[in-house]
């Protein structure tokens, strides 16, 4: 009889492919529709067809979102020029910045550094386990000086959004 082991391989956020495939549509949708009513004013050349396909690929860099993985003792996030990582296991500093758009900062004692949104975290309670359970590590072995405090309301949060989508599946709210 086979035991089932917890997964040590690295979780993705699950809801990326979903994302990125919006930003080639409406990539593609923005190429389409240059280029037709380009067509239909007589005025569409080579160059111009290529220039707006040029303006197609950065509507498609704009928009796709970054890609964030995590493992044991590790958060990446992948954009489309860089990767960047931090040990979650080892962190010195988490700061949370507002306005128009809210992202989460996480440096590391390595001076390794990254932002992400927190929105992710919400949306993939895979992402959040690994980063919650780096964060006790580095409580434990005393690395972690500012921010534990964002991440306690962060989790907070989490905790509370999980227990109301339970809830309203199971159709007690």
């Amino acid at each position: 009889m086979r035991t089932s082991r917890p997964s040590t391989g690295p979780v993705g956020d699950r809801h990326w492919r979903g994302r990125a495939r919006l930003a080639a549509g409406c990539a593609v949708v923005f190429c389409a529709m240059t280029m037709l009513v380009d067509w239909d004013a007589l005025t569409l050349t080579v160059t111009r067809a290529l220039l707006w396909l040029a303006l197609s690929c950065a509507v498609f860099t704009v928009l796709l979102p970054p890609r964030v993985t995590a493992g044991p003792g590790w958060l990446a996030v992948r954009g489309p020029l860089r990767r960047r990582m931090v040990h979650t296991d080892a962190l010195a500093v988490v700061h949370q910045y507002g306005g128009a758009s809210c992202h989460l900062v996480l440096r590391d004692v390595y001076g390794n550094r990254l932002e992400l949104d927190p929105r992710t975290l919400h949306a993939d309670p895979l992402l959040w386990h690994e980063l919650d359970t780096g964060v006790r590590r580095s409580l434990e072995r005393g690395t972690l000086r500012q921010g534990t405090d964002v991440l306690l309301r962060l989790g907070h949060q989490i905790d509370d959004e999980t227990a109301l989508a339970v809830l309203r599946r199971s159709g007690l709210s």
